[in-house]
């Protein structure tokens, strides 16, 4: 399947391509004044103005409640989120970003267009749509396995 007998794998190729990716955001974000790991990246993912519950980041995350916890719990202490009532159910909690978590947020987004015009100077246009469209495809189609 590789490109030779000592390629590596499609899998590893792309799992490798993720962690550097989480990695230059983490650096980047981190250069600009926010102190975060690329594991945070799970939550600030998934948080727009409305906030998010946290079972519900867990879920689609794909790590347990309490391991979600454990980095909003981190977030928390740095600043980043907060969790309020959720409006529509008085029990529940959302996780919402700060001010602080905004401006991350922000940084972040930054950081993202700079990779991916990286992208496009190294693929082309043609290319980074392509692996784009491949991307798509494979994330359409989760369970080919």
């Amino acid at each position: 399947m590789g490109d030779g007998d000592d390629a590596p794998d499609t899998l590893t190729l792309l799992s490798s391509a993720h962690l550097l990716v989480s990695r230059l955001v983490a650096e980047g974000v981190a250069a600009a004044g926010h102190p975060i790991r690329p594991s945070h990246s799970l939550v600030f993912g998934q948080l727009g103005p409305e906030g998010a519950r946290l079972t519900g980041m867990a879920r689609v995350a794909n790590v347990t409640p309490q391991a979600m916890s454990e980095l909003v719990d981190e977030l928390e202490s740095m600043g980043y989120v907060e969790r309020t009532p959720d409006p529509t159910d008085r029990r529940a909690k959302l996780i919402v970003l700060t001010e602080r978590g905004r401006a991350c947020s922000r940084d972040g987004a930054e950081i993202v267009h700079r990779i991916e015009a990286h992208l496009t100077d190294l693929l082309g246009k043609d290319g980074h749509r392509t692996l784009r469209r491949l991307l798509r495809r494979i994330l359409d189609k989760p369970d080919g396995a």
